[in-house]
């Protein structure tokens, strides 16, 4: 459909409703709901309804109010018709001072790399998602080592409680850790995103009890290793505090973030692992943006050429 933009007005702003200007046409009224259907792939059960046109501040359209609604809930789409009835349009305005995916919260939390860097990749992660194991053998050591002193990486906590039974365990531990060393916490992530197969144990009946038992055990471990204070840690591992982990859930929640991992490069989304060339295409934009030279691109080693038949 010509000038239908996936756009919407700013919140707040209400036009009066003009009755005289009201789309009387059944023809106009059913052209206008088949095609708002179609352009938001719309479910049969939810319920259109075209509102009162009123005067634009757009030249040659009106405000066309459409309200949505399943049930209890509805939602009001403003849109814009030609007053030639030809073209919709839906136009929305974005704050840029206030994007909160350019101000994520990162205070306190352990940083991997240069902790001076002007680029900075935040990861919403879950201990027990192999998809978040994937992206982290993706990012350490690889693109550490790939952009240096350029990038600092800083995790924070999204466990996805309802599909993970360990995950939020492993948070509570690694923020234990964090609270003594940000190396040991890192230790600590390395080891559980190459490792889950030792927590969740053998056989199809997994035992909860059994994972924390082992989360407690390879916490304590590293401690030990790094001659942290074991009665301290194993204090803050038994009272199991998820305030801290529910505050990062919740601000996820409130980036839209439905899944893991979940990439935050100056502001830039990442859903789900990716390959690793892509992954550096987003963080090279925001280096260049913050007026660093990205490293060169990875040199491909040549085929080699075939062999004569017989040989």
């Amino acid at each position: 459909m010509a000038g239908l933009l996936a756009l919407g007005l700013a919140a707040g702003c209400k036009a009066q409703t003009d009755k005289s200007t009201s789309a009387a046409d059944p023809g106009l009224t059913r052209r206008i709901e088949v095609m708002v259907r179609s352009q938001f792939n719309m479910p049969p059960d939810i319920s259109v309804t075209i509102g009162q046109r009123t005067p634009s501040e757009f030249p040659g359209y009106e405000n066309l109010p459409v309200t949505i609604a399943r049930g209890s809930r509805s939602q009001v789409l403003k849109l814009l018709i030609s007053k030639d009835n030809k073209t919709l349009a839906r136009l929305e305005t974005f704050d840029l001072e206030k994007n909160p995916a350019m101000n994520i919260d990162v205070a306190g939390r352990p940083v991997r790399g240069n902790p001076s860097a002007k680029v900075t990749v935040v990861n919403f992660d879950d201990l027990e998602c192999p998809y978040c194991a994937r992206m982290h053998q993706s990012l350490f050591p690889t693109t550490l080592n790939r952009y240096k002193d350029k990038v600092r990486f800083v995790y924070k906590d999204d466990p996805l409680t309802e599909i993970h039974p360990w995950a939020m365990h492993a948070a509570v531990n690694a923020n234990c850790l964090a609270a003594q060393s940000a190396d040991v916490y890192w230790n600590y992530v390395d080891y559980l995103h190459s490792h889950g197969q030792e927590i969740n144990g053998e056989g199809q009946e997994r035992d909860p009890q059994k994972s924390f038992a082992a989360l407690d055990r390879i916490a304590k471990d590293e401690a030990t290793v790094a001659k942290l204070d074991l009665g301290s840690l194993t204090a803050c591992i038994a009272k199991q505090d998820e305030s801290k982990v529910k505050e990062s859930q919740n601000q996820a929640e409130a980036l839209g973030i439905d899944g893991t991992p979940a990439l935050f490069i100056e502001g830039e989304r990442i859903n789900g692992a990716m390959p690793e060339e892509q992954l550096w295409m987003v963080i090279d934009r925001a280096l260049r943006a913050a007026g660093e030279q990205p490293p060169p691109p990875e040199k491909q080693e040549p085929a080699s050429a075939p062999k004569p038949a017989g040989q």
